[in-house]
Parts: C-alpha cells; structure tokens; sequence
C-alpha cells in the first residue's frame, strides 16, 4: 500500500457520527442498492428480533408496554440505517463500490436472445443430468434388490 492513498485514517466508528457523503457522484449506484440491501437486512432483522422475543414478552398492562414491544425494533432499525448510510460512505468501503461499478461497467453483457439460448442449454443440462442420474439409481436399487442386499 503506497504512502499517498487518499483513503481516510479515520476508523469506521469515527466516521458513523459524520453527515457528509463521500464522493458524491461516484458509484451511485452499486451504493444505493448495497444501501437498500443493509436497510432491508436491518428491517428484516428487526422484525424477527420482535417476532421471536418482543411478541409474547409481558411487560405490563397499557400503552406503554404496548410501546416499548415496537420501540425497541424500530430503535434497531433506525440505527441499523443509520449505519447502513454511513458504511456506503466510509471512504475505504466506498471507494471498493467505486471500483466495483467501475468493473461492472467494462463487462460486456450478452444480449436477450443469447441470454436465452444459454438459458435454455442450461435447463436442458440440469434436466439431462436428473433423468441420468435418476437412471442410474433405479439400476442400482435394482442390482441390489436381486443380489438381496437392500
């Protein structure tokens, strides 16, 4: 690693209390979807943390342990956000998406009709490969059955 990388020294835990985003136009959008992908993971989890431990939990009667069973997931959410937009800016992650749409962008991709036609070689081959290994143990079992060893 060379002495002049432009790269950050702060730490990831440094850099979640910043707002500002981190080369702003580069990358869009390998970030946004890695970014909606941390958000969905952060719901998602969320919700089963409050599915599997706040559902049936008995903190009392009235609105506020009613409140508190959703606090807690949406308190989780909002920082699992939080962190998600933050991570999508942490110079050193940020500049890997860089560089990862950079890549995407100098591969060539095939067009429908060949997207289809290997498709296709591909559903035949796997069907291929299950009538043929469906064939060879119908023989086995059958070899078995008449040597009576099954």
């Amino acid at each position: 690693m060379s002495t002049n990388d432009t790269v950050s020294t702060r730490s990831f835990w440094g850099e979640l209390l910043l707002t500002e985003v981190y080369k702003r136009n580069q990358g869009r959008m390998v970030r946004q979807v890695t970014c909606l992908a941390i958000w969905l993971t952060c719901f998602l989890g969320s919700w089963r943390f409050y599915e599997t431990f706040l559902i049936d939990a008995n903190f009392g009667a009235g609105w506020q342990a009613t409140s508190l069973k959703w606090f807690i997931p949406l308190v989780m959410f909002l920082i699992g956000m939080w962190v998600g937009y933050r991570l999508v800016n942490w110079p050193r992650f940020a500049d890997f998406l860089i560089s990862v749409e950079a890549e995407l962008n100098k591969v060539s991709w095939p067009s429908w009709p060949e997207l289809y036609r290997a498709a296709l070689v591909v559903i035949f081959t796997i069907a291929f490969l299950a009538l043929l290994l469906f064939g060879y143990d119908l023989l086995w079992v059958t070899i078995f059955q008449w040597l009576k060893i099954s």
